[in-house]
């Protein structure tokens, strides 16, 4: 009978080391594992990025409560005093057309000034008190107290819309008078967000979740382990999570009718039928739309970043004055917020407070916490590292309009809850998830597959994850974005 020998099998000796003198699982020499002498395997993945999750802000600074329905409906109230700017229509008959309130927004007839009122008229010049005569829609008569009319006084026919400022600053009546016949009611503007859904997914199949590998990971829960989805459903999950705050910090309504709304391709939200636009407003588009912005701060001169950040507290005192403020910025603000400090002596003339920790310095500063007094304001100071990370929103190249620090009212608000029909304190920051007494969608995870407790007949582990949920973002007047 023939014999057959296997071809391909040389085990001679050669002087030099060769891909074919040791056993190697790939047919590339430079990606061989095993080895012709045993490597020293370090066992412990290397996290080269640090501690890369951002969630956390919202933890910080706000709170979480649940919602039953779609919408989520406020009502702030407005000023309490009343403030205009006004055009001076006939200086002669002292006559002024009331234009808008003093945060620029149309009154036309709907202003509060009445028949018997005190006022304080002023142009870039002058201010002169008058008496209020007589009241028709958006016009009034005001009678100065010191001069024949406001002509006399040096105002001007001719000057613009808004040229002149009235503030009422109380009333006159004779005596014997009858009581007054109007009355003011408050002034309250009604806000809504809205809910968003997102989902995220992991799968491994029987066979990769059986297998064990030579590195040792981190799972989910922080349990150590050598196999590999555990890392991988870990990393899935810790982005979802950085997903659910990221998404309340960037979001925005879709502009009406836009394309994404459509059921193809989109997301199949008709607001003309549902009355429900695609997305949610997030933080920045919050303040954008309602708030304040600043480019001040730069780093550039401490003595000219001391007076832009005082220009921040004018607007704060304009803008019901929260005493306690949380400060979020990036690297480059929080160094120029310091040299600003550091130029001053000792943190400003109010020195440090820690008010909101209980005035602890230890419980600020394991918060990442730093805090600091500028006049009546006390600041808590932190690194934001959503901010920072070159693979979250410091990776953008938008040097003029980019995001380097917001700046939040501590505390709580008194809002009108139109679901609830009454007053509640809520915190001026907080997330609301969609929740009953049978489903809470604040973080939902479920497993399905037949790999671990089967579900399905599919040879695979389906982890799913979901979240619906808003950011309500009240008084956001009291904010200040910075660019």
């Amino acid at each position: 009978m023939a014999i057959t020998s296997a071809t391909g099998i040389d085990a001679a000796p050669r002087k030099q080391t060769l891909q074919t003198n040791y056993i190697d699982f790939t047919t590339s020499a430079t990606e061989g594992w095993a080895q012709q002498y045993l490597p020293d395997l370090m066992e412990k993945e290397a996290e080269i990025y640090g501690k890369r999750t951002i969630s956390g802000f919202l933890a910080q600074v706000g709170a979480e409560e649940p919602s039953a329905a779609d919408r989520v409906v406020w009502s702030e109230q407005g000023r309490l005093h009343l403030a205009y700017t006004a055009t001076n229509e006939d200086v002669s008959a002292n006559v002024f057309t009331i234009v808008n309130d003093v945060d620029g927004n149309s009154v036309g007839a709907d202003h509060g000034i009445r028949v018997g009122d005190i006022i304080l008229v002023s142009s870039t010049s002058l201010t002169l008190r008058g008496y209020v005569s007589a009241v028709s829609t958006n016009t009034i008569t005001a009678l100065p107290y010191a001069e024949a009319d406001f002509d006399a006084a040096g105002f001007s026919d001719s000057a613009g819309a808004g040229a002149y400022r009235i503030l009422v600053v109380g009333s006159e009546f004779g005596k014997g008078t009858d009581t007054r016949s109007s009355a003011n009611e408050p002034k309250f503007k009604s806000h809504q967000n809205k809910h968003i859904i997102l989902k995220d997914y992991y799968e491994v199949s029987g066979s990769d979740a059986s297998a064990i590998g030579w590195v040792e990971v981190a799972g989910e829960a922080g349990q150590n382990g050598y196999l590999w989805y555990l890392k991988a459903e870990g990393d899935t999950r810790s982005r979802f999570a950085d997903y659910l705050e990221m998404a309340m910090l960037e979001s925005e309504f879709a502009v009406a009718n836009s394309t994404i709304e459509n059921a193809s391709g989109g997301l199949g939200l008709d607001a003309s039928t549902t009355g429900i636009d695609a997305g949610t407003e997030g933080l920045f588009k919050a303040i954008t739309t309602r708030g304040h912005q600043t480019t001040g701060v730069t780093g550039v001169n401490a003595a000219t970043d001391l007076a832009e950040f005082d220009a921040i507290l004018a607007v704060f005192d304009q803008n019901g004055a929260i005493e306690e403020n949380m400060m979020f910025v990036d690297r480059s603000t929080s160094l120029a917020i310091d040299d600003m400090l550091a130029s001053m002596n000792s943190y400003g003339a109010g020195g440090t407070s820690y008010g909101v920790f209980d005035n602890s310095e230890d419980m600020a500063l394991n918060l990442g916490f730093s805090g600091f007094r500028r006049g009546s304001y006390d600041f808590y100071k932190s690194d934001f590292k959503y901010l920072n990370d070159k693979g979250t929103r410091g990776a953008l190249n938008d040097t003029v309009t980019n995001i380097r620090g917001v700046v939040i009212p501590a505390g709580v608000s008194s809002v009108y809850d139109e679901m609830l029909g009454r007053n509640m304190k809520r915190p001026f920051l907080h997330v609301r998830f969609r929740a009953s007494e049978t489903e809470s969608r604040k973080m939902k995870t479920w497993v399905t597959g037949s790999v671990g407790a089967a579900t399905a007949g599919i040879d695979t582990m389906q982890i799913h994850y979901l979240s619906e949920r808003c950011l309500i973002t009240q008084g956001a007047n009291n904010f200040m974005l910075m660019n």
